[in-house]
């Protein structure tokens, strides 16, 4: 008897696994839509959709393995790696959907929210979330915004050998910042971070990818354990900046 995997959880959404079948919950119908849409419209592998019942929605599994995990070495390839970075180029090479994007003053308010519960809850000395924040400055500028996954994290990037052969998990996507989508898929990877522009095919900015590292991390820690995740490896991240940032 095949048995249920819980593989993610939380008050938002939620995934299960039976066999080769992933079961994806979510309760926002309209965010469940605009997945549903993004999927169509990418231009990079993604899972098959067998069916669909609101508020659930049944993919196939992949073929291959995650890219890698965060807090952990990946065992992919450097070429597999520049394959993530040419399916991210190619995505964001790809018509803009039709849904808005995120309010590049929404993300400002909220990271420096965000600053003030780590500090005022001592998640991290406020020399750590200050100099972090500082960086993350350089993100907060005007871009021109492409198809965006919006949480193209490794283990939404999987791979067999050297080939990608899906991209899991569309629920962020929409108009947003490609440098976003890079640092996303580096995050506590940045020793990988030179196959995937290699592969991306295109000069970018190497310090807004940076700055996507600390912003990333310093917004994500609050969610992450009010959800029960473990947020050390973007802890890592932010206290790594003390030695190897400018």
């Amino acid at each position: 008897m095949e048995e249920v995997e819980v593989v993610v959880a939380h008050k938002e959404r939620a995934t299960l696994r039976v066999g080769d079948v992933f079961l994806k919950i979510d309760a926002d119908r309209a965010r469940a839509d605009a997945e549903v849409e993004a999927m169509a419209a990418a231009p990079v592998p993604t899972p098959e959709i067998l069916w669909r019942r609101p508020p659930v929605l049944a993919l196939a599994a992949l073929r291959g393995t995650a890219l890698g995990r965060l807090g952990e070495p990946s065992p992919a390839s450097p070429a597999a790696w520049a394959a993530a970075g040419a399916a991210a180029r190619r995505l964001h090479d790809a018509p803009l959907p039709p849904w808005p994007g995120r309010s590049l003053d929404a993300i400002a308010a909220d990271l420096d929210a965000q600053c003030a519960w780590l500090v005022a809850n001592e998640v991290l000395p406020a020399r750590v979330v200050t100099r972090n924040r500082r960086i993350a400055g350089a993100a907060l500028r005007p871009w021109t915004p492409v198809f965006a996954h919006g949480d193209l994290q490794v283990t939404h990037v999987f791979v067999d050998g050297d080939e990608v052969t899906g991209v899991l998990d569309w629920s962020e996507a929409g108009p947003g910042d490609p440098l976003f989508d890079l640092a996303t898929l580096t995050l506590g990877h940045q020793e990988r971070l030179g196959d995937v522009v290699a592969g991306y095919g295109a000069d970018v900015d190497l310090d807004v990818i940076r700055a996507w590292w600390s912003l990333r991390s310093l917004r994500a820690i609050r969610w992450l354990s009010e959800h029960g995740f473990d947020p050390r490896p973007e802890i890592a991240v932010l206290e790594g900046c003390e030695d190897t940032c400018p």
